[in-house]
């Protein structure tokens, strides 16, 4: 009677057990939804000075994304888009399209500590890395697996190494390490204020840390987000960056 219990309990949890690619996934898709709709606000925060900057976003799977400018006056505006591969930036005040080469992806991103990657996510977590649970840890209360994230051979990414905490409940991203090519630390992204937003729970609250200058950050918090309501592909335009407001 124990060895067949035994035996079923092996066989339960080789059944429920989650490979770190499929938490991965569950958490990205909680982020991503089918599509999203949001209004956020950045805050930019340095030693003797900070920055806002608001802005409304849309997003169409991992492939297409959309960010305009609302404030402050000086960038009114300007917009972000990513279309597959592709990656451009209107700025009406010049009048100009620019396209983003893959060399620019480490900048920074309107001054903030996210990167350009960050904002537009133009790689992807899902397929261009390898995963590995590598441990647990408790955030806030939260029980996390701690996952490693190693690129693919000839991937197209920007960082050489990925540690993620993910939430074993609502598979929330509530810490991420980005690390170079050396495993060294570059930025550490908490996540907090979490909140249910209809059919799913996020953290709102995301603030970017550099490792090499502990006194500045970026905090990004969402005050409006919708998932899954329909988005026309051709939204994510050339063309629509110059008419959305």
């Amino acid at each position: 009677m124990r060895l067949l219990l035994f035996s079923f309990l092996i066989l339960f949890s080789s059944i429920y057990s989650q490979t770190a690619l499929e938490i991965v996934k569950k958490s990205n898709d909680n982020i991503n939804g089918l599509t999203s709709q949001s209004v956020s606000k950045m805050i930019i925060v340095r030693p003797d000075w900070t920055r806002e900057v608001e802005m409304k976003t849309w997003s169409k799977g991992t492939e297409y994304y959309l960010i305009y400018i609302t404030s402050p006056a000086r960038d009114v505006g300007q917009v972000f888009l990513k279309r597959d591969m592709e990656l451009w930036n209107w700025m009406p005040s010049i009048g100009r399209m620019i396209k983003l080469p893959p060399s620019m992806m480490m900048q920074s991103w309107m001054g903030s500590d996210f990167t350009n990657d960050d904002l537009l996510r133009q790689s992807s977590v899902v397929t261009d890395y390898t995963h590995k649970i590598i441990g647990e840890e408790k955030i806030e209360g939260h029980d996390c697996w701690v996952i490693e994230f190693r690129p693919k051979p000839d991937a197209p990414v920007v960082w050489g190494k990925i540690n993620m905490h993910i939430t074993k409940e609502h598979y929330l991203q509530l810490k991420v390490m980005f690390f170079d090519e050396s495993d060294e630390l570059i930025n550490t992204m908490a996540g907090s204020n979490i909140k249910d937003v209809g059919d799913r729970v996020i953290p709102a609250k995301l603030v970017m840390t550099p490792a090499d200058k502990p006194e500045n950050k970026t905090i990004f918090e969402y005050s409006e987000i919708k998932f899954d309501m329909p988005i026309n592909t051709d939204f994510f335009s050339k063309q629509n960056m110059k008419r959305i407001k």
